[in-house]
């Protein structure tokens, strides 16, 4: 059963909501979040309410479109300062909800920006990549964060992981779309088992990213398949299961220390059944 959700600032019918996975919701974090559930679940519900964040290309950058989002009232991720925060990534935020549009992938023409939720940005920002680092990214797609770690540093290395084939074919495209040849060609992009990971390349790693899978939540309650999404309700009991084994890997790659402490970023999100 699909319900219609009207945006709140507009007039006209947008999404819909699939029910039996919202139902699911309602009592799932009902019970988890307790009073702050409303909250959530009208963010959740309501796609103009999604903060999207507009990421700059340093590799083709948009000196124009940066002018217009000042005058869009546009601002910058952070406004005070952080230990880690290079001058080289810029990233900005409507103050208001509001969506730009995707520029579409065309062959041999850089994109100019990336959108994505600010969030993703804070494991990126946590692991403190330095040029010439060996980073493993090691559940790539669809490419934001692997995109948003060479905003941040020139990698001596960076190996892009992403297990899914359509997901990998996803991941091929956006580093195509953002990253210019002679840097592709530093970028190994791998379709494996992240967790053997650990076993074939021990110790190979400054710094490793694991954005292990998780529900996404908000793909899931717009689903237009009831029957498809009552399976991915039962599958994501699983879940956790999988982002602990990926996350263990940690004793396995466990980067280089050199005698420094090593840097492992961990993003994963809840994923309870």
């Amino acid at each position: 059963m699909l319900t219609r959700l009207k945006a709140p600032t507009e007039g006209k019918l947008a999404k819909q909501i699939c029910k039996v996975v919202l139902d699911h919701f309602e009592k799932q974090y009902s019970k988890e979040l307790g009073d702050a559930w409303d909250t959530v679940r009208f963010i959740l519900t309501s796609p103009s309410c999604w903060q999207y964040a507009v990421l700059l290309n340093r590799f083709n950058y948009p000196f124009e479109l940066e002018k217009d989002l000042h005058l869009k009232g546009y601002h910058k991720l952070f406004q005070g300062s952080l230990p880690y925060y290079p001058k080289s990534m810029k990233c900005y935020l409507s103050k208001t909800p509001y969506r730009m549009t995707s520029e579409r992938h065309q062959i041999g023409n850089l994109k100019k920006y990336y959108l994505l939720n600010a969030a993703s940005l804070l494991p990126v920002l946590a692991l403190e990549v330095q040029d010439g680092e060996k980073v493993l990214d090691l559940c790539a797609a669809p490419g934001g964060k692997s995109v948003a770690l060479l905003q941040c540093a020139y990698p001596g290395y960076l190996h892009c992981n992403e297990y899914d084939s359509l997901r990998l074919r996803w991941l091929k495209r956006t580093l195509e779309s953002f990253i210019p040849q002679p840097l592709i060609n530093t970028i190994k992009v791998s379709e494996l088992d992240g967790r053997d990971m650990g076993e074939s390349q021990p110790e190979s790693f400054d710094k490793v990213l694991v954005d292990a899978p998780c529900s996404n939540d908000r793909s899931w309650l717009f689903s237009s398949d009831s029957q498809k999404a009552a399976c991915m309700i039962s599958q994501r009991r699983n879940l956790p299961v999988l982002q602990i084994e990926l996350l263990r890997q940690r004793e396995k790659e466990r980067v280089r220390e050199k005698r420094q402490k090593s840097s492992i970023c961990c993003f994963t999100p809840q994923a309870k059944s």
